[in-house]
Order: structure tokens, then sequence, then C-alpha cells
């Protein structure tokens, strides 16, 4: 007869985990119990071993992301929008690097295979917006171009989160995505203005990355 499965004890579980990436604890089956009261058999019913924690940690990373993301309220700039989007993701990225890490191990499958592409989507809508209103050519597609914004990130924050480059080169993302918004048919200087007002806020005195909004009050893995 199949164990109950405890929401709490899944939650428990996978915010150890996440803390033993930040703090560079080996993850092993007995590490991953020791001090939370639960035993070994807990990581079987709940994640049927240990890539299943893998996996979990994965869509943790995502689920932390989409809340990153929900956090930018849409303006009438929908070029500033986009690039506040991806501030929020390298905020996202730079706040939990290991775990950033995981998301993309695809050695380990999602436990929702559609997260990944659900915060793709947020970054198409905020492109398709742009085309809409005029700010992009009428045969730019959004889905490409928000790859293209999301690829341009995902390089930056990979310089930076190990080196070699410090936090305070975040600023290079505005001129990276000025140039890729200028190439699909914006104006430059209306481009460079509404890109830095959506990067704006990122960095603060000190090199501390921060967004423009707060971050979800208590990310959540997904049940």
């Amino acid at each position: 007869m199949a164990r109950p499965k405890d929401p709490a004890v899944r939650t428990l579980l996978v915010e150890r985990a996440a803390h033993m990436l930040r703090t560079r604890e080996p993850i092993t089956l007995r590490s991953l119990v020791a001090g939370t009261g639960v035993s070994t058999m807990a990581v079987y019913t709940h994640f049927a071993g240990m890539d299943g924690v893998w996996s979990a940690l994965r869509q943790e990373g995502f689920t932390r992301l989409a809340g990153w993301l929900a956090t930018v309220e849409p303006t009438t700039d929908p070029v500033r929008d986009l690039a506040a989007l991806l501030a929020a993701y390298l905020r996202n990225a730079l706040d939990h690097p290991d775990l950033y890490r995981v998301m993309f191990d695809a050695s380990f499958p999602l436990e929702d295979p559609d997260a990944a592409e659900a915060t793709l989507l947020v970054l198409v809508a905020a492109a398709e917006r742009g085309v809409e209103a005029g700010r992009y050519r009428p045969d730019v597609d959004p889905l490409e171009l928000a790859t293209e914004s999301w690829a341009t990130c995902h390089g930056l924050v990979s310089l930076v989160t190990p080196g070699p480059l410090p936090r305070t080169r975040l600023d290079l993302g505005v001129r990276m995505l000025t140039a890729l918004y200028v190439a699909a048919g914006d104006e430059p200087e209306r481009c460079r203005a509404s890109v830095a007002d959506g990067w704006g806020g990122l960095l603060q005195a000190g090199g501390r990355p921060i967004g423009a909004a707060q971050p979800p009050a208590q990310p959540r893995s997904s049940t």
C-alpha cells in the first residue's frame, strides 16, 4: 500500500535540497533528510528517488522564475516591458545561481513539461505587443525575438554568476538588448531609453542586483 504524500514534507525536502545547492553541500539520499525529521523513505514516497528530487529542483527553478516574471506589470511601452521581464529573469538567476543551473539540466525531466515554455511565452507576449505597437517590423517573429532575448540574458548570466565578469557589467544588457531591438526595427534613441528604463534598478550601489518590484513573498514548489 502506497504511503500518503504530505505536501509539507515535499516542500521541506525541495527547500532543503535548494539550500544544499546554495551552500555547495553534496546531495545524497541520507544528507538530504539529515536534520529534517523525516526518513529516507520520504524521498521515495514524494519523488520516487533522487532523480525525482533533481526533477523537482528543476521545477522549483521555473516556479521561482515565473514568480519573478509575474512581478513585472505591463505599461504602455512594450519594449520597456520586455527589458523589465529580462531584468527579472537575471534577478532570479543571480539570487539563485545553483538552482538556475539545475533548471537547464535536461537530463532530468521537468515534473510539468510545459513550465519552461510558459515562462518563455511571457516574453513572447511582450514581443507581440511590440510588433502590434509598431516598435518592431511587421515581419518580426515574436517567438524568435523572445528566444533571442532569453539567449542574450542567459549568456550574460553565464559570464557573471561564475565569473569572469563582475556584476557591475550587467549594464552590458542595455547595449545588447538595444542592438537586438533596433535590428528588429525599433528607433535607436527611443529603444535605448525604453530598454534602460526596463533594465533600471537591476543594480544598486555595491553591485547587488535588485528588481523593479519585490520578489514573490514565499516561492513554493509546485505540487
